[in-house]
């Protein structure tokens, strides 16, 4: 029987990616979207991979929505908790409201997706989680200290979650895309995406397929002894 693999913001974009790398791999997969219902119907609709709508900042909905995907596909046992917003202004300009929406999303959504799974994962003796990060939580970035500061707590959760579960057969790991030329990024305007390719020595955005291919290996059997890490796919920008 195929694992079932949970992947928060996967109907679009990165983690659109990570959904149909994981299904290509044989995993059973759900993934989660917020708000956009059309985009998550054609993604059902194209990939055939089930979507849940609920708000990774709210413990109660993502409990209930865990809840209902492990009674539909079976338990769950790879979690990638990639859903992210972001809320940019210079931090003198940064409202309360801008700093709260993306701490409870990028990093709180983090505990909401993986403590629910978590004892199930200890009693099997067996599980995979796999959260994506970013290069601007390694290094920081102008006018995103919320975000910032989320990745890099992400990455603070993945390195306790490593040594509370390795014991028990599970395994947590991150990932850290740079720039990647998903909708967002090429929504920006050409000089400034062009500004940003040229702060990357590959002379190039990634593709977010190249991230699914991170999250392809850190899943799988091969990457049981890796526990703790994390991958910087950044076409060379930055290194930690």
């Amino acid at each position: 029987m195929a694992r079932t693999a949970l992947v928060t913001g996967g109907s679009r974009g990165i983690g659109a990616a990570i959904s149909k790398a994981l299904q290509a791999d044989g995993y059973t997969v759900a993934a989660t979207y917020a708000g956009n219902d059309e985009a998550a119907a054609k993604f059902t609709e194209e990939t055939g991979i089930k979507t849940y709508k609920w708000n990774v900042a709210d413990y109660d909905e993502s409990k209930a929505g865990i809840a209902q995907v492990e009674a539909d596909l079976g338990p769950i046992e790879i979690v990638v908790a990639n859903a992210g917003i972001t809320r940019d202004a210079p931090f003198h300009k940064m409202t309360p409201q801008q700093w709260g929406d993306v701490i409870d999303t990028n990093l709180t959504g983090v505990f909401n997706t993986v403590h629910p799974v978590w004892p199930g994962m200890r009693e099997r003796g067996f599980g995979r989680v796999v959260v994506i990060s970013s290069v601007n939580g390694q290094k920081g970035q102008f006018a995103q200290a919320n975000y910032a500061a989320t990745k890099a707590g992400d990455l603070g959760i993945v390195r306790s979650l490593a040594q509370e579960g390795a014991a028990k057969g599970i395994t947590a790991n991150a990932v850290c895309p740079g720039y990647i030329a998903t909708e967002m990024v090429m929504a920006v305007p050409e000089k400034v995406r062009e500004a940003i390719i040229g702060m990357i020595p590959a002379g190039r955005l990634g593709e977010p397929e190249e991230i699914a291919r991170c999250v392809s290996f850190l899943v799988s059997d091969d990457a049981s002894f890796i526990n703790g890490s994390t991958i910087s796919a950044n076409g060379g920008q930055f290194f930690s």
